[in-house]
């Protein structure tokens, strides 16, 4: 029987194309988002057009400063709360619509959203715009993992999810060195040309999701058998009468049987911080800010190549250890702006915190999200684990300006401490291994614990108990797994 094939593609090959043609460009999205709107705030031109939310023109009062610096925070993070929203929305259409149509539809939200944004001329249209992007963003962001995950085989999932912090520091690097450039032209077009370029990125990824697979998963969750065995063969570059699909089909219909029983502040104000703390002007400033981004991205690649050698866990612990500490030495070495080896290091150790943070968390996050969480109710999981990011982003969006100008230094500090007492023993005693598991015997983790405090020892004990595959997938014994659960019961 004849191999099924998507645009003359099957195997690695179709695989490496979802990613250059749809996780690319919608990373690359993500990472631009995440960053343009604070690289625009100080511009001449931004500021004469939205001067409500202007903290940085020479001739402001202090208090006209303090004024307008929760107002610039609430209309630079109403984008994260439009994503907030959008990724709750997948909650409900999610599953219904499915992946590739709810991708495309947040794409074209997006690009409407964009269009608002650039074309504004008073603070009420940026606002609205802004919302609608993050609105269509959220969206993507809550489903293009999902995809991705269930397209990808089990040896190679964390790699291929890990190239997503690779894309979005790309993204940030790409708006920093676009803001930077447009900073030396006059007029509106200084801010207008950044905002509408991310409608480029949204209309590749609406053109190009309908030329793809859908997610196999979700079409055996519709019932949709024939065609998903259709898409599993594409994927695996054979028949679709072949042994191995008939029996990947049935794993994953007794997982659904069985599971349905039951940072951004230094990426928002990277020019802030380098202009108020460390006292550079505006230019270098930029430069700098551009620099972080562009050796963030080439950083990326550490952690998409070691993930599947040393698991989440360990890059996660890595992470949150690292970050937690340049943010420590951030708070001491910008409370001294004018000693120049103090300088030095706080640049440093900005540098360093994003390697840190694309290595341990970056694409991680939401590689592991979409990884825990069971085929029958793995779109509302992911739907609030990204309406979860969001949040927080608004959060941290919303308090820097604030933060900035009232504690100044201090403000890192709650990072730290974050970092440490928060994240760090959550991903100790919750966070279960899942290297190279495919995703049905990552639900054996769950439905084998007892308690909240045991997927962790599950999960050693299914790895203890399993050999690698020739894809790097790991292949567990049950016999072994069951007579050991039997012996300690």
């Amino acid at each position: 029987m004849e191999r099924p094939a998507y645009c003359g593609l099957r195997g690695r090959s179709l695989n490496a194309a979802l990613i250059w043609a749809v996780i690319m460009p919608t990373y690359l999205l993500f990472g631009y988002y995440n960053g343009v709107a604070g690289g625009l705030i100080d511009l001449p031109a931004w500021t004469a057009r939205f001067p409500e939310i202007d903290t940085s023109s020479a001739h402001l009062s202090p208090a006209q400063k303090s004024h307008n610096s929760p107002i610039q925070g609430t209309v630079v993070a109403v984008y994260t709360l439009g994503a907030l929203f959008g990724a709750l929305s997948c909650i409900l259409f999610g599953d219904k619509l499915g992946r590739k149509r709810t991708i495309m539809l947040g794409a074209v939200v997006t690009c409407v959203g964009s269009i608002l944004q650039s074309s504004s001329y008073g603070l009420a249209q940026l606002v609205v715009g802004r919302f609608i992007t993050g609105l269509g963003f959220g969206a993507i962001s809550a489903t293009a993992p999902n995809w991705q995950t269930e397209c990808s085989r089990a040896g190679h999932r964390g790699f291929v999810v890990m190239l997503e912090g690779l894309f979005i520091s790309g993204g940030l690097a790409i708006q920093a060195w676009v803001n930077l450039g447009m900073s030396h032209t006059t007029g509106d077009v200084s801010w207008r040309f950044p905002l509408a370029l991310a409608c480029f990125f949204a209309i590749i990824i609406f053109f190009s999701m309908p030329l793809w697979p859908e997610s196999p998963r979700w079409l055996i969750k519709k019932g949709r058998i024939e065609e998903a065995r259709h898409v599993l063969a594409a994927f695996d570059d054979v028949p679709i009468d072949d042994p191995a699909i008939a029996q990947e089909v049935q794993e994953i219909e007794t997982s659904l049987q069985e599971t349905g029983k039951g940072i951004n502040a230094l990426g928002y104000y990277q020019t802030t911080i380098f202009r108020t703390f460390l006292g550079f002007d505006a230019d270098l400033a930029r430069i700098l800010a551009a620099t972080v981004f562009t050796w963030q991205t080439l950083c990326a690649p550490i952690g998409a190549f070691t993930i599947e050698r040393v698991g989440r866990r360990k890059l996660m612990i890595f992470g949150a250890i690292g970050m937690g500490l340049c943010m420590a030495i951030l708070s001491g070495a910008t409370s001294h702006p004018a000693n120049h080896e103090a300088v030095h290091a706080a640049i440093a150790f900005v540098y360093l915190f994003s390697l840190f943070f694309v290595t341990g968390y970056l694409g991680l996050a939401f590689l592991y999200s979409s990884e825990i969480a069971p085929l029958s109710v793995r779109t509302p999981i992911t739907a609030l684990s990204t309406t979860s990011t969001w949040t927080f982003n608004f959060l941290v969006v919303e308090v820097s300006p604030t933060g900035f100008d009232s504690i100044k230094y201090k403000y890192f500090i709650v990072y730290a401490v974050i970092n440490w007492f928060l994240i760090l023993p959550t991903v100790y005693f919750f966070f279960p291994e899942t290297q190279g598991l495919h995703l049905e015997s990552v639900d054996r983790i769950f439905l084998d614990s007892k308690n909240i405090l045991q997927p962790v020892q599950v999960a050693k004990k299914l790895q203890a108990h399993s050999t690698v595959g020739a894809e790097g997938d790991i292949q567990i014994n049950e016999k072994q797994v069951d007579e050991k659960t039997e012996n300690a019961e």
